[in-house]
């Protein structure tokens, strides 16, 4: 089916209203992670010494835009180009830090409820099932990509040993 035309524009329209307070909203994103996931915040270079997550934090605030600014854009470029379409050198650089901290398909589950939830409370009575369905399409997408750099990057690590005939 790919992405709608109207998923795009469900996607766009909450991320500008989002964009007015990425601060709070950033917060709110990481916040709900731990929440889900309180191991999680251990996969976090910015949150594994502390007891919660710091309010001020700079690292927190720049790592959840770049979150939801290459989610938006990559549901942006799914309608335009029929697939997420992130440079590659930020995709592999994505594959190789996900297989470094350890990160599992688990953990993909956390963040995208964390993302639907804090989409959700931002847009508040705009949201509805085809919001849910266009960021959740747009994420799937994107951790779709950042899986296929992972096993890429899992595979360069460890050369499978083919038998030989």
């Amino acid at each position: 089916m790919g992405f709608t035309e109207k998923q795009e524009a469900l996607v766009k329209e909450s991320w500008e209203v989002m964009k007015q307070n990425i601060p709070e909203f950033s917060l709110r994103f990481f916040t709900l992670i731990i929440e889900i996931a309180p191991a999680a915040k251990n996969l976090f270079s910015f949150l594994k010494d502390s007891n919660e997550v710091p309010k001020n934090n700079p690292r927190l605030k720049a790592h959840a835009v770049k979150v939801f600014k290459m989610t938006c854009e990559s549901a942006i470029q799914l309608r335009e180009k029929g697939e997420v379409v992130v440079a590659d050198t930020t995709l592999k650089y994505l594959g190789s830090v996900h297989v470094q901290k350890g990160v599992i398909d688990p953990h993909f589950e956390v963040v995208k409820e964390a993302l639907l939830r804090t989409v959700k409370e931002a847009i508040g009575e705009k949201w509805n099932e085809e919001m849910n369905g266009a960021w959740g399409e747009a994420y799937d997408q994107l951790a779709a990509a950042i899986k296929a750099e992972m096993k890429e990057e899992l595979d360069q690590l460890n050369p499978s040993t083919t038998p030989l005939n």
